[in-house]
């Protein structure tokens, strides 16, 4: 393997009670890091193990109830992660996901732990992807460690970046460059991307880019509106949308059936964002085209799929 590649990774995920809604451990071969995960009907579970009564770190999620279509963490710490969990899950009514950190081996500090919330509050923040139910941001200059234990405490939120997009929570996953970088042109942002365009009858026009298994929709792009279609999955997304100020009125669109993106957004299929653009479900994989052609999405894939094969 060369300089720069990545090495493949082994998690296990282990059902304590053979049920995948029941509680699961989580852990990564070679790593000390041990996290649960418990939905509210295992909570109890969850709080009784041993490793749970320990050092560490944990984290409530779930539905967002002031922002539609979102999710609502809160980040914690405690000597005893088991009662300080049962504390702040008693004061909160959004979460539906219980998430514990500790290591196998017992040797997180109160210092280690108080580290790491602040570390994970601050990613969480700067990555803009779940809203933050903590009131206030620690600062990571006042948790001070030794260069060594710095060090350690960085590789072990490296292993968190890499577990908790398994377990379901992507909170650290920073943006991709077309969303973030909006103070640079587009073209610049999304230079070497492939470019896909939905081009509608209605006049309606979308441009996307596939970034990091994301699909964005990039500013200026078009979204119909008001056509009397039911989305079964994505109408309450759209409506998300609006009220976030993304989709905003399209001016000077005489009779109100278009809206225009004001930013680009991240969504998580290509059908979800074929089916904002518009206003009914679609099936995205046919619906976006190559800019400047007709070969679909999906026959894009199928093409970079066979030049991968052929390269093997």
């Amino acid at each position: 393997m060369s300089a720069g590649e990545t090495f493949g990774r082994t998690i296990q995920l282990f059902l304590v009670d053979g049920k995948p809604s029941g509680l699961r451990k989580a852990t990564i071969h070679g790593w000390t890091g041990l996290l649960f995960v418990s939905g509210a009907s295992a909570f109890g579970e969850l709080t009784a193990r041993d490793e749970v009564d320990r050092t560490g770190i944990y984290i409530l999620s779930g539905p967002d109830p002031e922002r539609t279509g979102s999710t609502r963490v809160y980040i914690g710490s405690g000597n005893s992660v088991a009662e300080r969990i049962k504390q702040s899950a008693l004061k909160r009514d959004f979460w539906e996901t219980a998430i514990t950190i500790t290591t196998s081996d017992d040797d997180l500090s109160k210092g280690h732990a108080e580290f790491l919330e602040a570390r994970l509050i601050e990613l969480t923040a700067q990555a803009g992807r779940v809203t933050l139910d903590n009131g206030t941001q620690p600062d990571t200059s006042r948790r001070r460690l030794p260069e060594a234990d710095v060090a350690n405490m960085e590789q072990f939120l490296a292993n968190l970046r890499i577990i908790l997009p398994v377990i379901g929570l992507d909170m650290l996953k920073p943006q991709p460059r077309a969303v973030s970088q909006t103070a640079t042109p587009v073209e610049e942002r999304t230079t070497g991307e492939v470019h896909f365009e939905i081009r509608h009858k209605s006049g309606v026009q979308a441009t996307a880019v596939e970034e990091e298994g994301e699909f964005i929709v990039l500013e200026g792009s078009e979204s119909l509106t008001g056509t009397g279609h039911v989305q079964q999955s994505y109408g309450g997304l759209k409506e998300k949308l609006i009220a976030d100020g993304v989709l905003i009125p399209h001016w000077p669109d005489q009779n109100g059936s278009k809206l225009r993106f004001a930013k680009p957004w991240s969504f998580n299929s290509p059908s979800a964002a074929a089916a904002v653009v518009l206003d009914r479900n679609s099936n995205g994989r046919i619906e976006w085209k190559v800019k400047g052609s007709k070969q679909t999405y999906h026959d894009w894939q199928q093409a970079q799929a066979a030049k991968q094969e052929a390269a093997e």
